[in-house]
């Protein structure tokens, strides 16, 4: 009996051998295998995304997010819900931006006004597509809308001008869904300066408004999302919340420079908060863009007749600047940053502080994209790419949603205790 089994442990190792060859002659195959892993582990995970703009496009238009609308194509945006199941995106924060106007009682009306219209388009979406999706408040709704196949919808409000100088907003905000604040955008506003607006050359970071903000935050339960934020205000947030913090789509200036980043020293002071940094998929805050002289002139000359187009208050001036814009877009187009250059900033966070306070924020619909990964039908790429680096399914789940998860329900849980 020996002797006949001596030939099949020769058979076994001569098969290998021949797979081992054909891996090697074509690579190909193992690309192949590679992606299918990626897929399955994809698909197994929660994935979350923290910060797109696509509610902007619910308001006054004809556009549906129920449609898959081709990508690349005008008018078609970065997200709808069949592209969301397409790419194995399960939660989405959507953002309630309202543009940065005057600071006064008429510019606060008319920034509330905005954001409760954005709100309600949020809503309307859950209840015109019930099968497809459903409004998400906590960390076990996106488990459960996972499980049920519906897509999650969270909301973040963008730039906390809305909030105007009454702190009993932020409570009826909560309360129609809000779970994060970007507490400034592109612009200083009352609650604390902004990394992009040195016309006041001085950095004054977080107002005495601001801490009043911030306090309510932490009563609330609502995340603090200091993307946006001068590093003034960044230092003067971390010293008075009682909470951890999020950046909701920012990347890591060390690969990139740009104040829009995170320093390392910002990311490390972030960790030991306890927060997470959501890499941002903008193409400038992963690498610097090459010079583009023409494309340079033509946005110079947008920016001068404009101002900053999504701090502009009229809807119909708005829509028309963000035509010309994507007009633009298309006859300059920049070369973009690539996947695998977007993971080396996940990676140089994992590197500096660890696995858990990195995960991912595309600000698709606000200019976030790369190559490889333009839209959310190619969120799977991220996986791949991770796969391809060698990171387990333990890892991969704490990247695409774990570490947020984890962040978000520490907010609620401080809330709880304050509220006690």
């Amino acid at each position: 009996m020996r002797q006949r089994n001596q030939p099949l442990p020769f058979l076994i190792l001569c098969l290998i051998a021949f797979s081992l060859f054909q891996a090697v002659c074509r690579p190909e195959l193992m690309e192949e295998s590679l992606a299918v892993k990626a897929r399955a582990i994809h698909d197994r995970v929660l994935t979350v995304d923290t910060h797109c703009d696509t509610a902007s496009r619910l308001l006054g238009s004809t556009w549906d997010i129920s449609v898959r609308h081709e990508p690349g194509q005008p008018g078609s945006g970065k997200i709808d819900l069949p592209r969301m199941a397409e790419g194995g995106l399960d939660a989405e924060f959507f953002a309630v931006f309202v543009g940065q106007g005057e600071r006064a009682e008429q510019g606060y009306m008319k920034a509330k006004d905005w954001a409760l219209k954005t709100l309600a388009a949020i809503q309307a979406m859950c209840d015109k597509y019930p099968n497809l999706v459903g409004l998400a408040l906590t960390p076990d709704d996106a488990y459960r809308l996972e499980k049920e196949g519906r897509r999650a919808a969270f909301i973040g409000l963008e730039n906390g001008y809305p909030v105007g100088k009454t702190l009993s907003n932020l409570e009826e905000y909560y309360k129609l869904g809000v779970r994060y604040v970007t507490l400034c955008h592109s612009r200083d506003n009352d609650i604390c300066d902004s990394s992009t607006d040195r016309q006041d050359p001085e950095d004054r970071g977080l107002s005495d408004f601001g801490r009043g903000v911030v306090a309510d935050c932490n009563r609330l339960g609502i995340m603090i999302d200091i993307s946006h934020a001068s590093d003034k205000s960044f230092d003067d947030i971390l010293k008075v919340t009682k909470s951890p913090i999020i950046a909701s789509h920012s990347s890591c200036r060390a690969l990139c420079e740009s104040p829009r980043n995170l320093s390392d020293d910002m990311i490390r002071a972030l960790a030991r908060n306890g927060g997470v940094i959501q890499v941002c998929f903008l193409s400038g805050y992963v690498r610097t863009p090459k010079p583009n002289p023409e494309r340079e002139k033509a946005f110079q000359e947008l920016q001068a007749k404009y101002g900053a187009r999504r701090d502009i208050q009229d809807e119909a001036v708005r829509k028309k600047a963000m035509e010309e814009y994507e007009a633009l877009n298309a006859q300059y187009p920049e070369e973009k940053a690539t996947v695998k250059e977007l993971v080396d900033h996940i990676e140089h966070v994992i590197k500096l502080v660890g696995i858990d306070y990195v995960g991912i924020g595309t600000d698709f619909d606000g200019g976030g994209g790369v190559e490889g990964c333009d839209d959310v039908s190619e969120m799977f790429r991220v996986t791949e790419e991770l796969v391809r680096r060698g990171y387990t399914e333990k890892e991969i789940a704490k990247i695409w949603g774990g570490n947020i998860m984890r962040v978000f329900r520490r907010v609620i849980s401080v809330s709880r205790n304050l509220k006690s």
